[in-house]
């Protein structure tokens, strides 16, 4: 695909430059930013940002100061403060796609919205993608049980998720990722490869929505596990068993609520635990090895502009394990950990005081 000419502004009337496959991304953190700057290599791509100041630093400076500070981004990019402007953007006869780069907490109100974009602007093939990981604390859904009902009136509209092991920065770097798109739709799946994949982005297929969702939200409470046993310097030993345990306490949930297990042996799963379970720019991770330091909880939170979702999801995490009947013990000792009052060593000493168990289920013969 030929690239689109560089533009590097902030789009005043949203019509969309010339090309195929048009892309709008809502959001303008530290994700989302690094994603759209990935589609404008390929695609047309504007990023809405909610503050017009935003929109107008990054169309100057071709950097997002406040989360990708010292990261160039392309000059293919468009950005905008304007909603309907993305709805100009994506008007016409070809596919459009929209990526929603917003957390969990504010997913519904964000499908609510583009819904009504969607409305009033009438564009052709319209496709909605998320990237966000955890669970609605209050309600325990996962992300495509809230997009699906904040886009119930387009039931057209083919949705999916793009999850994988990926920190924004390194993806704004253009250096090398490999990500994965769920959907059940083959069609959006084939989009968001015309608008992701190429150069150093390999993207790969699912149709198990499940299975991506609950790795890309257990991933991020088991990292906050793995930075307390860093934090408290219990050694490399420590960490390899608990990605490995809370590796098995993530696909017993997931299959337990529909998923396959060969999902978790993926990018998704396996891969998404051992990068934010050990990665120096992992917000959860950082917030264990804190915690494992002895520092508050809220002290902790205070010092990041960064949200760390394993903090929102791990007692919707816990819900969901004792609904559907699920053991996890790394899950239970983060929950005390961060809102029961244990310490970070009682939390540990709980966990090494369980009782022996086979690794995996005995065989019959």
């Amino acid at each position: 695909m030929t690239p689109v000419q560089p533009t590097g502004r902030v789009a005043q009337d949203g019509s969309p430059p010339p090309g195929g496959l048009r892309v709008a991304v809502i959001g303008a953190g530290s994700w989302g930013t690094a994603l759209a700057a990935m589609s404008s290599r390929f695609c047309p791509t504007l990023l809405w940002a909610r503050d017009p100041a935003t929109a107008a630093s990054l169309a100057e400076h071709r950097e997002n100061r406040r989360y990708l500070a010292g990261v160039s981004l392309p000059d293919t990019l468009a950005y905008t403060a304007d909603f309907d402007a993305v709805g100009r953007h994506l008007a016409g006869p070809a596919p459009a796609l929209i990526i929603l780069g917003v957390p969990v907490a504010g997913l519904r109100d964000t499908c609510a919205n583009v819904a009504a974009l969607l409305s009033r602007h009438a564009p052709g093939r319209t496709d909605v993608v998320w990237t966000c990981k955890g669970v609605d604390p209050n309600t325990g859904e996962l992300p495509h049980q809230i997009a699906a009902a904040a886009l119930d009136a387009y039931p057209d509209i083919a949705q999916g998720v793009l999850s994988g092991p990926s920190f924004a920065r390194e993806v704004a770097q253009w250096l090398p990722v490999a990500l994965t798109i769920a959907s059940r739709d083959p069609g959006l799946r084939e989009r968001v490869v015309t608008a992701l994949h190429g150069e150093n982005v390999r993207i790969y297929a699912s149709d198990d929505i499940v299975g991506v969702e609950v790795g890309g939200a257990l991933k991020n409470v088991l990292a906050i596990a793995c930075g307390v046993a860093d934090g408290q310097g219990l050694g490399t030993n420590a960490r390899a068993a608990l990605i490995t345990r809370g590796l098995a306490e993530m696909t017993r949930l997931g299959v337990a609520m529909g998923a396959r297990p060969d999902t978790f042996a993926g990018l998704t799963g396996l891969g998404d635990l051992v990068l934010t379970a050990t990665g120096d720019l992992s917000r959860n991770r950082r917030v264990g090895v804190e915690l494992g330091k002895g520092q508050v909880l809220a002290d902790i939170l205070a010092q990041s502009p960064h949200v760390a979702e394993g903090v929102r999801a791990a007692r919707a995490v816990q819900s969901l394990a004792r609904r559907h009947g699920v053991d996890m013990p790394i899950t239970d000792a983060v929950c005390a950990l961060l809102f029961e009052g244990a310490t970070a060593r009682e939390a540990v000493a709980c966990l090494l005081a369980r009782e022996p168990r086979q690794e995996t289920p005995a065989s019959d013969s």
